[in-house]
């Protein structure tokens, strides 16, 4: 071959293999970032609906259908609740037996595939809870961001925020309670969600730029009567929470934090969201590294964000060892640098985001403990 032949072949190759390389990058991280909420969160099986009784549910037997506590059932067109697994309820080898405590749309009929979620309730607070509630408008950084606001007695306010896989739904599952504490709550959708604006390149960015709509929340509850805040945000509104106290104009209003199953390390979730979703283990530097080209974060803003030595406010973090998306050992890290402050209950055998799921009445009893004083 002559020089110049080889030469072309040789950047004609080079060529090819960056352009695959960028596109695997590309389809990578438009994996990790590109689901929508309500999704179920990657990594959670199917499961195989074989029976129903009244009050009763039998699923694929598995580590994640043995799980403690209440979940919904979710598949299309279909969303139903489950409680504690049925030791004694005869039952095959390959099967476990349920609770089913409701089913809020659909038939869930044999042969069906579910998944779990923790996100319980379908509906407005009104729909899912018989709770009054008004549906308000934020101005947003990039349109009106749609909420539903909770009235209650006291001057401080509760903004709760969902995180990956989920809907403004998912805080309902303690909307109950915060009700019954008489705390006003502003339970919000930010940008992508339904009803919202859609960001531009279309991904989530865990946090980094949906914290903005969090500080919308903040200011919109101040110029409404709120003396003070408190942000409980889950997953990737856990990091939108940390974004806010460290970043938020009005962050001075800011009394304390709830941080459920925190996205604190940005580069570690895209690597375990890519994973889930089954992306070969050579794909991920180049996931990470596309994630980073196409939204502008770098990871450093979350970082400084999480810093244990800037925090400023009481902050209360459930989170535990079951959780593939969001590192448990950040958190454990958080609280061991920050013990005046930071106060981790550790929740075993739950995944993302359930960490209310697998005991709500213990969740809730540490919750009150902390906010009382904050009230």
């Amino acid at each position: 071959m002559r020089p110049a032949t080889a030469t072309a072949a040789a950047v004609t190759t080079l060529i090819g293999a960056g352009a695959a390389a960028v596109a695997a990058g590309r389809y990578a991280s438009t994996a990790a970032l590109g689901a929508g909420p309500g999704g179920s969160l990657p990594g959670e099986p199917r499961l195989t609906v074989h029976a129903t009784a009244p009050g009763r549910v039998v699923l694929t037997r598995c580590l994640a259908s043995l799980r403690p506590g209440r979940y919904g059932l979710t598949a299309a067109g279909v969303h139903a609740v489950v409680g504690p697994v049925l030791e004694d309820v005869p039952h095959s080898a390959d099967t476990v037996v349920r609770r089913l405590e409701r089913v809020a749309r659909g038939r869930l009929e044999p042969g069906v595939r579910v998944r779990l979620t923790p996100q319980l309730h379908t509906g407005t607070p009104a729909g899912a809870l018989g709770i009054d509630h008004d549906d308000v408008e934020v101005p947003g950084e990039l349109g009106p961001l749609p909420a539903w606001f909770v009235p209650g007695a006291r001057s401080t306010w509760v903004i709760t925020v969902h995180g990956l896989g989920t809907t403004r739904e998912h805080p309902l599952n303690v909307l109950g309670f915060l009700h019954r504490a008489r705390l006003p709550v502003l339970d919000l959708a930010y940008r992508g969600d339904p009803g919202a604006p859609r960001p531009a390149d279309g991904l989530g960015h865990l946090g980094d730029s949906e914290w903005r709509d969090l500080d919308a929340a903040v200011r919109h509850a101040v110029r409404n009567g709120a003396e003070s805040v408190i942000l409980h945000g889950w997953s990737t509104g856990g990091a939108m929470a940390l974004h806010a106290a460290a970043n938020c104009g009005l962050r001075d209003r800011i009394r304390g934090l709830v941080l459920d199953s925190p996205v604190l390390d940005w580069e570690a979730t895209v690597r375990a969201l890519a994973t889930a979703r089954r992306i070969p283990g050579p794909l991920l530097p180049l996931a990470v590294r596309a994630a980073q080209g196409r939204t502008g974060v770098h990871g450093d803003r979350l970082a400084e964000a999480a810093d244990p030595d800037g925090l400023r406010v009481p902050t209360l973090l459930f989170h535990g060892p079951d959780d593939h998306l969001a590192p448990w050992a950040a958190s454990r890290e958080l609280a061991a640098r920050r013990p005046d402050l930071v106060t981790l209950h550790t929740v075993r055998d739950a995944p993302h985001g359930a960490m209310w799921n697998a005991g709500p009445d213990r969740y809730e009893e540490i919750l009150r403990r902390f906010l009382t004083p904050l009230m």
